[in-house]
């Protein structure tokens, strides 16, 4: 990975007052050795709910979060990694790129559920709507059979994240904000989409990427996710070359202004707050 990264991240970070090194995520061709991610399963494709031959039981039965997974990985400093067989739940599935389009049992559960069979969570308004967002989404299918999300300094010589998602609360996210428009000159170029967290830690970006445009996502609004987030948390996600022009010229910001060492002062008291350090 860029050298730049190893002489620039840790002050990077403590600019921006994020004590915790920012997650890449890539493509392979192998598993990677331990880490987090769930169990095998037999994936629900649209083709196999035709044929009736998904066992929903056993699908839901071993669920698992991809966010879930992503947080052991952040607490235990170690990866988490999904494919078509290790995918832990349908949804998380599609919005990596190992499934689509997506079956209509989790387009009816997600939306408005079945009357009488299966209570929706209501994140859409009708099953209808929701064939047309995730139409609009259309996630890039996986390039290669593993996806993989670690802490950047693990990563070796030869790799080279896709993307590079930060967990942060509003202060330091307001630096991210500000910094993507700075290193682009594009006032549009944070998003914000509907998705699952998983989504915009993956499809989202991959999506405007795919469109020829690089853009940020602010993720982590997912009510079903929440739990598996600091309180006060989201996620920020850019290209890796943005990520790049980040570390690169960041020193010639308003990172390094007066003002933004009055947003530091807040943020020393919001981790004084949440006791992760004191003031």
């Amino acid at each position: 990975m860029d050298e730049l990264i190893n002489t620039r991240l840790v002050q990077f970070l403590k600019v921006l007052g994020l004590d915790e090194e920012p997650m890449g995520m890539f493509f392979c061709d192998q598993p990677p050795e331990g880490g987090f991610s769930p169990k095998a399963g037999d994936l629900p494709t649209l083709e196999k709910e035709r044929d009736n031959a998904v066992n929903w039981q056993e699908v839901f039965g071993s669920f698992s979060c991809v966010i879930k997974n992503i947080w052991l990985a952040r607490k235990k400093q170690s990866t988490a990694w999904f494919s078509a067989s290790h995918f832990g739940c349908p949804g998380g599935a599609f919005w990596l790129g190992f499934n689509k389009p997506q079956v209509e049992t989790i387009i009816n559960y997600v939306s408005s559920g079945i009357p009488g069979q299966m209570e929706g969570e209501f994140y859409c308004e009708s099953p209808d709507k929701l064939r047309q967002i995730f139409g609009q989404v259309d996630p890039v299918p996986a390039p290669k059979p593993y996806c993989v999300f670690k802490p950047l300094g693990q990563f070796e010589d030869s790799e080279v994240p896709l993307l590079v998602t930060f967990f942060s609360r509003p202060e330091s996210l307001c630096g991210l904000h500000q910094l993507a428009a700075f290193v682009t000159n594009d006032p549009e170029v944070v998003m914000s989409p509907w998705s699952a967290a998983c989504g915009s830690m993956g499809a989202w970006p991959m999506h405007y990427l795919e469109k020829g445009m690089e853009k940020a996502v602010i993720g982590g609004w997912d009510p079903s996710a929440r739990k598996f987030f600091k309180t006060d948390e989201l996620t920020f996600t850019v290209p890796y070359d943005m990520f790049v022009s980040m570390l690169e010229k960041y020193e010639g910001s308003f990172l390094k202004t007066s003002t933004w060492e009055n947003v530091h002062t807040k943020i020393r008291k919001s981790k004084t707050a949440w006791k992760e350090s004191e003031e």
